[in-house]
C-alpha cells in the first residue's frame, strides 16, 4: 500500500467499514429504545407501585442492577428498593444471579440486544 501509493483504496475501505460499524450501532441503540419503551408500558401496566421513568432509565444503563445502584438513585430504601427488585423478577423483568456475596438482577432483554452480533 505505502510502495505503491495506493492511500485511496485505503481510506475508503476505512470509511466503509466506518459505516458499516455506524449502521450497526443505529439499529442497535433503535433495539434497546424499543426494548425500554415496552418495558415501560409492561410495568405501568403490570406494577404500578413500582414504575417509576428513573427506574426504568437505571435498568437500562447497564444490563444488570443491584439494590444500592437503585439507593443511589434515590428509588427508595434498602427494604423498598429489594421489594421492588422481587416484584420485578417475579414478573419476569429481571432475572437474579448470586455473584459472590452479591445479588445482581439481569435484565434479560438487554442482555439479549447486546449480545446479538447481528
Amino acid at each position: 500500500m505505502t510502495e505503491k501509493n495506493e492511500w485511496e483504496d485505503f481510506i475508503l475501505y476505512m470509511l466503509d467499514m466506518i459505516e458499516e460499524t455506524s449502521n450497526k450501532g443505529l439499529k442497535r441503540l433503535n433495539k434497546i429504545t424499543v426494548a425500554m419503551e415496552e418495558t415501560a408500558n409492561e410495568i405501568k401496566k403490570k406494577l404500578p407501585k413500582v414504575y417509576s421513568k428513573d427506574l426504568i432509565e437505571i435498568l437500562f444503563r447497564l444490563p444488570y442492577t443491584k439494590r444500592q445502584h437503585l439507593i443511589d438513585e434515590n428509588i427508595g430504601n434498602l427494604k423498598t428498593v429489594g421489594n421492588y427488585l422481587i416484584d420485578l423478577e417475579e414478573n419476569g423483568f429481571l432475572k437474579s444471579e448470586k455473584v459472590g456475596k452479591e445479588k445482581l438482577y439481569l435484565n434479560q432483554k438487554l442482555l439479549e440486544i447486546l449480545e446479538n452480533k447481528e
